[in-house]
């Protein structure tokens, strides 16, 4: 096949060069500028608001993992959105949540997507999940820049390994260094109270109700204690996003199935504010 690259309608030479299973890689040679990490900030005042996204949960259950969010974006000390999406699909078994500069994470997680399904396509085979996980960690080194200027993106990255049959989580910090985190993991502003949840409550023999039930109590343990963190809405009907990934891949949990699960909390918490309470010893 021909290539030209003279406006004829023909697509340019550079998709037509055998080169790397990675778009990332093909992005960088061929368009650096469109990754998000090479872009040049304009000069702003040191005290710009944007919105970012707050707390991400994940735990490891018999079946899988899930991953949750919740719905609140702030801007300093306002809310800026309050029905916003941290948790989206990685791939058929995997799953990603934001925390950080919501435009920027969300731009990332699109385009961690399209690395995915590129490596798919080019390779004819699915990346393993550690490989998956190293994947997002070079595309967090490549925000670095931005990362020093602020602008921070801090992923949770969930998924399903198939080679052993089990679930598995990985967090992150600015600089793309990636740790796999056994049980239960949080990320964002509300992370430490609810990973103080997380801790009390676990257990290792969960069903994915069951999982599904203590991501949501710590969500909204850290709401109780975090204003950057949203909790369940009952008045506008806004509820955590939660994901399960499973053997049988990704799914997102319908919104009366995480309501049900949000009003059966918040009617018990009438007679707990606390919460449940885990046994001495």
């Amino acid at each position: 096949m021909e290539a030209n690259t003279h406006g004829t309608g023909r697509l340019p030479a550079a998709f037509l060069t055998p080169g790397s299973s990675s778009f990332i890689d093909f992005l960088a040679e061929h368009s650096p500028e469109l990754l998000p990490g090479r872009r040049t900030l304009p000069a702003a005042p040191a005290t710009i608001e944007i919105p970012h996204g707050t707390t991400i949960v994940s735990a490891v259950f018999s079946g899988g993992v899930v991953l949750a969010g919740d719905r609140r974006a702030t801007m300093g000390n306002v809310i800026a959105q309050r029905d916003i999406e941290k948790v989206f699909p990685a791939d058929d078994y995997s799953a990603v949540g934001i925390a950080g500069t919501a435009g920027l994470a969300v731009e990332m997680v699109r385009l961690f997507q399209l690395e995915l399904e590129h490596y798919e396509k080019i390779e004819g085979a699915q990346l393993s999940l550690e490989g998956k996980a190293n994947r997002l960690s070079t595309m967090i080194r490549g925000n670095l820049g931005m990362a020093m200027q602020g602008l921070a993106v801090v992923p949770l990255f969930a998924g399903y390994d198939l080679d052993r049959g089990r679930g598995r989580i990985f967090t992150y910090d600015v600089t793309g260094g990636r740790s796999e985190e056994r049980g239960f993991a949080a990320t964002g502003s509300g992370s430490v109270f609810a990973r103080g949840a997380l801790k009390k409550l676990y257990r290792d023999d969960l069903t994915a109700d069951q999982a599904a039930t203590l991501v949501v109590q710590a969500l909204y343990d850290a709401a109780d204690d975090d204003s950057a963190t949203g909790g369940p809405d009952m008045a506008r009907r806004i509820f955590p996003i939660v994901a399960l990934v499973t053997e049988d891949g990704f799914r997102r949990l319908s919104e009366e199935e995480v309501s049900e699960i949000a009003r059966a909390i918040t009617a018990k918490r009438l007679e707990q504010p606390d919460g449940p309470q885990a046994p001495l010893l």
